[in-house]
């Protein structure tokens, strides 16, 4: 933990996860929220998801990325607190 309480998590969501605008519709529910990080697919078809930001946020984006947009049907979600990086990104990113 930052000493201004920013977190970050690392998170892999599983099921119909790719293909259904999860990447973009997860960035924009970042941006509303105030974090920063991204989200990428992975070849096992799960979506990695790097989230920093204050503590409340991260539980929103956390109970966020467990529904998804419309399209996805999240079957798993596991996250675990990571160091912060540095230096710390300053959007968003999908890749």
């Amino acid at each position: 933990m930052d000493i201004d309480g920013t977190q970050a998590l690392r998170c892999r969501v599983t099921g119909r996860v790719q293909g259904v605008f999860f990447r973009a519709s997860a960035q924009r529910r970042a941006q509303a929220l105030g974090v920063v990080g991204y989200a990428r697919n992975r070849a096992d078809g799960s979506v990695e998801v790097l989230a920093i930001g204050p503590p409340a946020a991260l539980d929103e984006m956390r109970a966020w990325l467990a529904e998804g947009p419309t399209a996805a049907r999240v079957e798993g979600v596991e996250c675990t607190s990571v160091p912060l990086p540095h230096p710390l990104p300053d959007g968003f990113a999908t890749s």
